[in-house]
């Protein structure tokens, strides 16, 4: 029984954009690569799908907390634990 391949992202990834680019049948790229015609499909069916991942914002920069802010916290923390104590 053979070992199972597994390829890397960056093999899949530059696989998938050959075959977008369909200068080579997927039986062309089955022989050039060494994979199977259907994983070379899949690998472009999930390029093509996640494409637009690429373009969305990975979220804004978090937000800076200013020393005002966290002596204000701390004094609230303070006096909740002494509330607490108190109880």
């Amino acid at each position: 029984m053979k070992k199972r391949k597994n390829h890397s992202p960056d093999f899949k990834a530059k696989v998938a954009l050959e075959a977008i680019r369909e200068e080579m049948t997927l039986a062309e790229l089955s022989k050039k690569y060494s994979v199977h015609p259907t994983q070379i499909g899949t690998w472009k069916r999930a390029a093509i799908e996640n494409m637009a991942a690429a373009f969305t914002r990975q979220g804004s920069a978090p937000e800076r907390v200013s020393a005002a802010d966290v002596d204000k916290l701390h004094s609230k923390i303070g006096q909740l634990v002494v509330e607490r104590d108190f109880l």
